[in-house]
């Protein structure tokens, strides 16, 4: 291994890799130096092994940030098509799920595959197996590993976050960024599933595996996807939405009726007489076993024929506005994504360098960006990359 490069990036995931080859096409000399023993191990399981490379409809407006302006410049100048270009000029057969989400139709691995081959034409080495142990700066990098020690003009810090543990993910991105002086914004699963209190789990845990449509709020975001019961307490693309959102001791507000006007319903079958139960008119909306463990909770149901208003009012308010304090998270384990992260504060929205510490770069999920669930952490690490890769 030749130890004197231009550039050395540490972490062999999508941001790093991305940011290597753009750098590499420039002429540089690039060495991705990667821990675990293989390269991207994070992409190769996402999207249940096909990969949500991206999305269609990113804007901004998708992505979670002490300063919401930062992600904008690095967004506008590599976007979707552009990666989208790369996947087709390899012939990537891939296809859209709903909300301009992009998938691979064979696996991951083809992702991972066009990524090796355009670092192998850009003339970038990397390392699989070895180890960074400390980082020392005197003029140049100079990176101790478990093969010797590697310079460098520039370093990329690509390490991602805490997420997933089981990929290889370790706070020693977060480490290196203090050790030169950078401030961290406290790190935090996200895009993960919530808990029960133990109250909760006792009347909800029976619906594990029930799922419904909904709206969920909390911190003044909605969104509006499916969500899923689940043994400890609440997943599905609702939740996970939230959950980056959500902060301890804080509510999610339910609607698990959205666009149903319940209390209209009801009122309008009272009316005509209808004696069949409330839980009865709520299950076609509603999977049965989550309307009757709902009506069970609240007192039981009556027929709509002899409902007060009083009572139409408060089953209304019940599914529209179901709060739920949740009790944490699934942890670190479970998360898609960390938020929080290198303070963007601390380095340039143009070429991703410490403005503090010349020729010292971070990009991808190690930089306090979070994208919301479908593909937009992905193009996050592709801008990201790609904008250092043009200075580095």
């Amino acid at each position: 291994m030749n130890p004197s490069r231009d550039v050395a990036v540490i972490g062999g995931g999508a941001a790093g890799l991305m940011c290597a080859m753009e750098a590499g096409k420039r002429g540089r000399s690039v060495v991705v130096v990667e821990h675990g023993p293989r390269i991207c191990r994070k992409v190769l399981i996402s999207g249940g092994g096909r990969c949500n490379f991206t999305n269609l409809q990113t804007r901004p407006e998708n992505f979670l940030s002490a300063n919401p302006h930062f992600a904008k410049s690095a967004l506008a100048r590599y976007r979707p098509e552009d990666f989208l270009r790369m996947v087709e000029r390899h012939a990537i057969p891939y296809h859209e799920k709903t909300l301009g989400q992009l998938f691979c139709d064979r696996s991951a691995a083809d992702i991972v595959g066009m990524l090796e081959r355009e670092c192998a034409v850009a003339g970038v080495r990397i390392e699989t197996t070895c180890e960074v142990s400390n980082v020392t700066r005197n003029g140049r990098f100079e990176l101790h590993t478990a093969r010797g020690a590697i310079e460098a003009e520039s370093l990329v810090v690509a390490t991602g976050g805490l997420s997933i543990p089981k990929t290889g993910a370790t706070p020693f991105g977060y480490r290196l960024a203090e050790q030169f002086g950078l401030k961290v914004v406290p790190c935090r699963p996200a895009l993960v599933p919530l808990t029960f209190s133990r109250a909760d789990r006792e009347k909800y845990g029976e619906l594990a595996g029930v799922s419904a449509l909904v709206t969920a709020e909390t911190a003044g975001t909605v969104f509006r996807e499916k969500m899923l019961f689940t043994h400890r307490g609440l997943s599905g693309p609702a939740i996970l939405q939230a959950s980056s959102y959500w902060g301890p001791e804080s509510e999610i507000a339910i609607d698990l009726l959205p666009g149903v006007d319940l209390a209209a319903l009801l009122r309008e079958r009272r009316e005509a007489g209808d004696r069949s139960e409330a839980r009865t008119i709520v299950s076609r909306f509603l999977p049965r076993r989550l309307a009757d463990r709902w009506f069970e909770i609240h007192n039981g149901s009556r027929p709509a024929a002899m409902l007060s208003d009083r009572e139409v009012d408060a089953i209304s308010a019940g599914f529209h506005r179901w709060t739920v304090k949740p009790a944490g998270t699934e942890g670190y384990e479970k998360a898609e994504v960390t938020a929080g992260g290198v303070d963007t504060a601390e380095l340039s929205s143009k070429t991703f360098e410490a403005k503090q510490v010349p020729g010292l770069y971070f990009v991808g999920e190690v930089v306090d960006v979070t994208g919301h669930l479908g593909g937009f952490n992905f193009q996050w690490a592709w801008a990201s990359g790609y904008s250092a890769g043009q200075y580095v």
